[in-house]
């Protein structure tokens, strides 16, 4: 019939927004997210093809006898995550998720038991540990670069992903310290921003606002990332760093400093703040609003570290 028929131009149209669905879609979760399970959807297919089974649709008993191989070196929250890729995967083939099965929820009941579900954490990287990473750097341009990166991280408590995202169009000085606007974050994946304030340091060796301006400054960066790579010539590259280089500036500055480099990551600064704040007796909302943390339960646990010994029984007895 001619009025089922639609033009070339109709139907270029309908490409267009069909693409535009796909792409809406895919940033539906975030890069890393997104990253993380195709990793885990092509070990799954990798151990179902070695194993003569199919992946897609995979069978309950072939989910729960994945899970129960995997269990034997991997902990309970890389499980999960597998779990849900490969749940995700079957769903977006129209297919349904084995996931779902009774089988599959036992299976991952007792690996839950038998191996525990606590986390296991990098140490907090509190505020004497960040005090000695940063008395260790020198003066140079990498030096400034870790510095400012290091007390801004920590001071912000910021993701190692939000810490890198930073312009220079993101920051603006006040009377107080810096106004730093976050376009988006891990809890803001629709990207409504919020900004966090960073005060000036009692020390001018460990101002985080100092160490900022003195980066920006030897480095020329008027605009665009403020976290950059520094070459072995000492030359400020263009392009910003990487939320994996995080990592390696904490652990460099941990060994520099004589602590045990392998128990830091990017996650301790974060995690340092928090815990540094429960210590001194800052209140549970107002680390979370410097946090950003959306979930109580989350911020308690650095809590409950920070007031270990700031509140503990066995130290009021006498002994």
């Amino acid at each position: 019939m001619e009025g089922a028929l639609i033009t070339q131009t109709q139907a270029g149209e309908l490409a267009a927004l069909a693409q535009a669905t796909r792409e809406y879609i895919r940033q539906a979760k975030a890069p890393n997210t997104v990253r993380a399970y195709r990793s885990d959807w092509e070990q799954f297919t990798s151990w179902c093809q070695a194993q003569g089974l199919a992946a897609l649709p995979a069978t309950p008993e072939t989910l729960a006898a994945y899970l129960a191989h995997e269990a034997a070196t991997h902990p309970v929250s890389t499980l999960q995550r597998r779990l849900s890729a490969i749940s995700q995967a079957h769903q977006a083939a129209g297919r349904e998720s084995p996931a779902r099965s009774e089988v599959v929820r036992l299976t991952m009941k007792g690996i839950r038991r038998a191996k525990g579900t606590a986390p296991t954490q990098k140490a907090p990287a509190v505020t004497q540990d960040v005090q000695a990473m940063v008395a260790t750097l020198p003066d140079n341009l990498l030096g400034l670069r870790d510095r400012a990166l290091l007390l801004i991280g920590f001071a912000g408590a910021f993701r190692r992903s939000e810490l890198v995202s930073l312009d220079v169009e993101d920051v603006e000085e006040c009377a107080e310290g810096l106004r730093v606007t976050l376009r988006r974050s891990k809890t803001d994946q629709e990207g409504a921003g919020e900004v966090k304030g960073i005060p000036y340091g009692r020390k001018l060796e460990t101002c985080p606002v100092r160490a900022l301006r003195a980066w920006l400054e030897a480095a020329g960066i008027t605009a665009g990332p403020i976290f950059r790579s520094v070459n072995r010539h000492g030359q400020v590259q263009p392009g910003r760093l990487s939320d994996k280089a995080v990592a390696l500036v904490v652990k460099r500055a941990a060994e520099a400093a004589g602590l045990d480099a392998s128990r830091y990551a990017g996650h301790s600064l974060r995690a340092g703040l928090a815990t540094s704040a429960a210590a001194a007796g800052v209140q549970e909302r107002d680390i979370m609003r410097q946090t950003g943390h959306r979930s109580v339960n989350m911020v308690r646990r650095y809590i409950r570290e920070g007031e270990l010994f700031r509140s503990n029984a066995a130290a009021q007895v006498g002994l």
